[in-house]
């Protein structure tokens, strides 16, 4: 089983301020959002689309050691990880909004550093937009690869960080999807492995 690295975090702050150089300032800001943003974005939106995205997919792959687990006891979050295609929704933050946005995301999103930030061509209803997404590279320690199924029951009945339980998160995110019209499977696959361990005493 692969654990969270020991290495040293990345300069989150360079990050940001690669991101806000590629917006540019001159537009409105769009961030796609594909797991717990959909049900907590914690950020004010002028506009909120359906979106698909082609080269990435969701999945309970990226070690938390923090929000949804312990050093001790690692729990398990979303990440978007190359391959496949994914359904979620874009936010669209008025311009002068947008700088503030960008440094709470990097204060929630990037709080270890685990994801990699990129512009991905989102398509919509009404068009195409480049929105601001946080992936996972496979060949970051913090990518968990595919777990035994063993392991997702015991993480989903221990794993428990500041933010609450791993499986509060992923049942969370299952329910938003579905009442949105999205399906996933994958998930909902893992979420019955909780179901056959008894689960976790939620904490939601």
């Amino acid at each position: 089983m692969r654990l969270p690295s020991d290495l040293p975090p990345r300069n989150t702050d360079l990050l940001l301020e690669q991101a806000l150089c590629d917006w540019g300032g001159e537009d409105d800001l769009w961030v796609f959002g594909y797991g717990s943003l959909l049900w907590r974005p914690e950020f004010d939106y002028a506009e909120r689309r359906p979106a698909h995205v082609h080269g990435w997919h969701r999945a309970l792959r990226m070690w938390s050691h923090v929000h949804r687990g312990t050093p001790e006891c690692p729990g398990l979050v979303l990440g978007m990880i190359s391959g496949g295609s994914c359904r979620g929704m874009v936010f669209r933050v008025p311009r002068d909004q947008a700088p503030a946005v960008m440094r709470a995301l990097w204060q929630r999103e990037m709080a270890t550093s685990a994801y990699d930030p990129r512009w991905l061509r989102c398509r919509t209803e009404s068009g195409c937009v480049q929105a601001l997404g946080f992936t996972l590279s496979r060949e970051s320690p913090d990518h968990a690869g595919e777990l035994p199924e063993d392991e997702y029951r015991r993480i989903f009945s221990q794993a428990a960080g500041c933010f609450g339980t791993t499986l509060d998160y992923a049942r969370s995110t299952y329910d938003e999807l579905r009442r949105l019209g999205i399906h996933d499977r994958a998930l909902g696959r893992l979420l019955a492995l909780s179901a056959s361990s008894g689960g976790a005493q939620s904490r939601a």
